[in-house]
């Protein structure tokens, strides 16, 4: 309830602010409980309210590409993700048109065209061109800025190199771009996640097992939603690594 009162608040105060820093300041707060209950509706809710008021405003139209690659991420079925993949994608793209030289439209576009290409199946996604619209995307990401949002295009790189399928696939640089992830953000627990996959996918089960107690044991402070989601990832990964130790 208070956040949905929260909100109710900041949609009152919209006219007048406008997408000023205080209004993106607020939806920050919003994006960030968007994890406890009635956060994502509450943030949802007043970013429909000021693009509505701003349809072409960047700062507000990249955040709207952020929450529906938040929402394709989780998505509990193929059906759904590659309904929310194509949106980020097209946010995404909407955002580069806008602000060629900034970082987050070209991230968000080639996530968004990651989660469709891993809903309709990876071989799909390569016969129809995909991969070249995705590298194109995120290499300029990288470019731009390989350490947005705790070096996230270097992971979203790695887990490319990750998913393709053999002989495309090249799991020592997958585990070099989320090392180099690591060294700037250790906080950032699904770098190691994606490290743990690649370790014991490689058959270096041992090592994904100690790679992946710095998930159990890390904190999620730096952003509870995606910390406590990566940690819930995990215990299947822990279940296949021990697995494959026995």
């Amino acid at each position: 309830m208070r956040l949905i009162s929260f909100a109710l608040c900041l949609l009152l105060s919209l006219p007048a602010w406008g997408a000023e820093a205080s209004l993106l300041s607020e939806l920050d707060a919003l994006y960030a409980k968007r994890g406890d209950a009635g956060g994502e509706k509450a943030y949802e809710g007043a970013l429909k309210t000021a693009l509505d008021a701003a349809p072409e405003d960047y700062e507000l139209v990249w955040r709207k590409a952020r929450i529906l690659q938040w929402q394709a991420d989780g998505a509990a079925s193929d059906k759904l993700k590659k309904v929310l993949g194509r949106q980020t994608w097209d946010w995404g793209e909407k955002a580069v048109k806008l602000a060629p030289a900034r970082v987050e439209g070209h991230y968000y576009a080639a996530t968004g065209i990651g989660a469709y290409s891993q809903a309709v199946g990876i071989m799909k996604a390569l016969g129809e061109g995909l991969e070249g619209k995705f590298n194109e995307r995120l290499d300029k990401a990288l470019q731009i800025d390989a350490n947005y949002d705790r070096g996230a295009p270097l992971l979203a790189k790695g887990r490319y190199y990750y998913e393709l399928p053999w002989p495309k696939r090249d799991l020592a640089k997958s585990a070099s771009l989320y090392e180099k992830a690591i060294a700037k953000h250790p906080e950032m627990l699904r770098a190691y996640y994606f490290l743990a996959e690649t370790q014991l996918r490689d058959g270096k089960a041992a090592k994904a097992r100690d790679t992946l107690q710095k998930v159990k044991q890390g904190s999620v402070a730096y952003d509870p939603a995606e910390g406590r989601r990566v940690q819930e990832w995990s215990k299947k990964v822990e279940a296949d690594i021990e697995k494959e130790l026995r």
